[in-house]
């Protein structure tokens, strides 16, 4: 199983004021995640981290945090990630700063772009290829992201096809997210419940 999530934060206080995120303390957050993926994750699962696991990589607590997260994780870079420290570079299958892919959906194939960051054009999104992205969190940012990739839908630009445009925020905070490493196939459908 393919699982994917952005933004954890880890050790990160501002992270839960500035998200508004429902906990009141780091402990409770870190607990809520470690549960959630454990909950969810086998050793045998993938899963792909977009971005922000923690503000930096050398502390002690969060080498010890992350080797409690099940499942061969693939880190995506993303603007706060230090993995200049040997022993947390091992807690991950794959680090990248960008990366392509394939997932499926049932019997369907689906191409994927994975970034920490939104990209306002990407390889493939004009045959269907699907944007996986963090970093803008629930923010007034994002919402502007994707009601720009609504107006390039809306005016036919050249690069998009006749599909709908689709580039998913997986950060942890979003609500479809929950904390929660998500299949693409949830991610989708929650994302086209809201739509």
């Amino acid at each position: 199983m393919k699982y994917y999530i952005s933004d954890l934060h880890l050790f990160h206080e501002n992270a839960i004021e500035f998200d508004h995120r429902p906990f009141t303390s780091l402990q409770e957050m870190h607990d809520t995640i470690l549960k959630n993926w454990n909950e969810r994750v086998t050793n045998g699962d993938m899963v792909y981290i977009l971005g922000d696991v923690s503000m930096r990589g050398k502390k002690e607590d969060l080498i010890a945090f992350v080797a409690q997260l099940k499942g061969r994780k693939i880190l995506i870079k993303g603007n706060h990630d230090d993995v200049s420290d040997y022993r947390y570079q091992q807690l991950f299958h794959e680090i990248y700063d960008y990366k392509e892919m394939h997932d499926m959906v049932g019997k369907e194939h689906y191409s994927l772009v994975l970034s920490h960051y939104p990209i306002f054009s990407w390889r493939g999104m004009g045959s269907g290829r699907i944007l996986l992205y963090g970093h803008t969190h629930e923010s007034e940012e994002d919402r502007f992201y994707q009601q720009c990739l609504t107006e390039m839908q809306a005016h036919d630009c050249r690069h998009v096809y006749d599909g709908k445009l689709r580039a998913y925020n997986v950060g942890c905070m979003k609500p479809y997210m929950n904390y929660t490493p998500r299949t693409l196939e949830e991610i989708m459908k929650s994302r086209e419940m809201e739509a």
